[in-house]
């Protein structure tokens, strides 16, 4: 879930601009977010987990395709987020 937030500010491009992080990018982000998909894959599921790592293909194309957020894209990407957050809630109220 903070991944998902850090990247909800951080979009379309994912360059920081604080100079703390100077090789983060779009690769970075997006190698960052599906490794931690990895690591909880087992607490939410596999089904849960396949819609995940769908949707994080999904929202790399749309923030890729739109770096300058002058289009729908950006925005679309955005939307992914919260549905990727939507599976991660649903997944702790499961428990």
């Amino acid at each position: 879930m903070d991944k998902l937030g850090a990247m909800m500010l951080e979009s379309p491009t994912f360059i920081d601009r604080s100079g703390y992080f100077p090789g983060r990018n779009v690769e970075t982000t997006f190698f960052e977010l599906n490794e931690g998909l990895k690591v909880i894959r087992k607490k939410v599921g596999e089904e849960r987990y396949e819609a995940l790592l769908a949707l994080s293909d999904r929202m790399r194309a749309h923030f890729e395709a739109d770096p300058e957020d002058k289009t729908d894209d950006a925005i679309a990407g955005r939307e992914l987020i919260h549905e990727m957050e939507d599976i991660l809630r649903s997944a702790r109220k499961r428990k």
